[in-house]
This record gives structure tokens, C-alpha cells and sequence, in this order.
């Protein structure tokens, strides 16, 4: 994976744009942490880039949370329990 900084994007665009062209992905820093990723599309493929980003998206999101209930003991809940919790829940939302 390549990586360019905010100063090389600023300065030299055209480029970056040809090395994106090349190389499909490049991962853009500012101070030496990644801030970006910056992908090749065409108009074609745009709708169905931006679905699978947000769907890799929704993946990891799902995935931390699930890594977040295991680690909190929640695996373990029955579903009695499960059942009581969402009860709370959509009680302490009505309020």
C-alpha cells in the first residue's frame, strides 16, 4: 500500500491522481498518521464503491460491537434476560 502526505496531495495533485490511477488504493497521512484512504473509481463504478465501503463499514462497526458485548460478559446473557434488558430499554426511551 502506498502512502502520500497532505503536502504531496496539495502540491502535486496531478501526480497523485496518476499514482492512484496505478496503484488503486493509497492511504493519505498528515503528521505520519493515516487520516484516508483514497480509492480509484470511475463514474461506472462509483455507486458500487461507495456501497461496499459502507458496507465494510457497517461490518466493522457490527464487529467492534460484538468484540465490546463479549468483552462486558453480555455473551453470556439468556434470553430471559436479553428480553428484560430490551424491555428496560424501550421503557427508558418512552420517558
Amino acid at each position: 500500500m502506498k502512502f502520500i502526505t497532505v503536502r504531496e496531495l496539495r502540491g502535486r495533485s496531478g501526480h497523485v491522481w496518476n499514482k492512484l490511477a496505478r496503484e488503486r488504493d493509497m492511504i493519505l497521512t498528515s503528521n505520519g498518521k493515516p487520516i484516508a484512504i483514497l480509492s480509484a473509481v470511475s463514474e461506472d463504478t462509483l455507486e458500487e464503491s461507495l456501497a461496499a465501503v459502507r458496507r465494510a463499514r457497517a461490518v466493522a462497526a457490527v464487529e467492534h460491537l460484538q468484540r465490546q458485548s463479549v468483552r462486558a460478559g453480555r455473551d453470556k446473557l439468556t434470553p430471559v434476560e436479553i428480553a428484560a434488558e430490551v424491555q428496560a430499554s424501550r421503557k427508558a426511551r418512552r420517558r
